[in-house]
């Protein structure tokens, strides 16, 4: 018997919603049960991931700068895939997912991991609240649904429910994206063309915050003090995790060069992206 696994880092929980939805149906499809492993935390980071021969694999990250999140990359390597079967999915914030599915699917295929599909959908950005604001949406969703109909019906044909993935199985699955060693990771820029290096750039708290520790509770890197959530023990990824999760909106950037990405990206990247997938 077969089991279908949603699994994900997912700091603002589009990554999860989208990958569970793909997971769920693609289980339903197949009359497998389904489950979840969730990695965003440094708790869910401390063994590897480990699938079998019998693991329907939809693993799914967010997309930073044009590449998966190089604080996951060690992590990842760990992974043991034994010949289950994969699914990667990556969700970028409306700009472009460039390198980050060719990326994933390398570290799964490079577990063990046999990829026979692949996709990249969109969700609002970590860095902001209009852009690609509330998505994934019912128009995802639906693209979701159909995605999950032509993986089942490719895992069917070729008759993975009834045996291991044969020796001779076309993999891994073709997705777009420059090969190994990949391009470099997406460096924004200002008007004149000068990078803008935002890589140590954190949120600041503000009088609104009642100390209830969700912040902290939620850093996927573990880094925001639980004795003074104003504090910081580690880096931050900018994941948007404190700032879109906070119930009082407390946590903000005041960084010069954050906030004029972040209006970049606004103004450049307002158009509708659509999902793609390949099979």
């Amino acid at each position: 018997m077969k089991n279908v696994k949603a699994v994900y880092f997912s700091g603002t929980g589009t990554t999860q919603r989208t990958v569970c939805h793909i997971a769920r149906k693609l289980a339903e499809r197949l009359s497998l049960p389904f489950s979840e492993v969730d990695f965003t935390l440094p708790s869910g980071r401390m063994s590897p991931l480990v699938f079998g021969p019998e693991d329907i694999v939809v693993m799914g990250t967010p997309v930073y700068a044009g590449r998966v999140p190089n604080v996951l990359l060690k992590f990842l390597q760990t992974m043991q895939g034994a010949g289950a079967v994969g699914i990667p999915v990556v969700l970028y914030g409306n700009r472009n997912y460039d390198d980050a599915l060719i990326e994933l699917r390398d570290l799964m295929e490079n577990a063990g991991i046999r990829t026979m599909a692949a996709a990249a959908f969109i969700g609002e950005h970590s860095f902001s609240k209009i852009l690609a604001a509330g998505r994934p949406d019912k128009q995802d969703e639906a693209k979701m649904d159909e995605f999950a109909a032509l993986a089942a019906g490719k895992i069917a044909e070729a008759h993975l429910l009834d045996q291991a993935v044969p020796s001779d199985f076309p993999h891994p699955v073709f997705v777009e994206g420059v090969p190994f060693p990949y391009r470099g990771y997406y460096t924004p820029r200002d008007r004149h063309g000068n990078g803008i290096d935002i890589r140590k750039v954190k949120s600041l708290v503000n009088d609104k915050c009642t100390d209830c520790k969700t912040c902290a509770d939620i850093c996927p890197m573990g880094s925001i003090s639980r004795d003074n959530v104003r504090e910081y023990t580690g880096i931050c990824i900018k994941c948007g995790a404190c700032i879109k999760k906070c119930p009082e909106g407390a946590r903000y950037y005041v960084d010069e060069g954050y906030l004029y990405h972040q209006q970049e990206l606004e103004a450049m990247y307002g158009r509708r992206a659509e999902p793609v997938w390949f099979l």
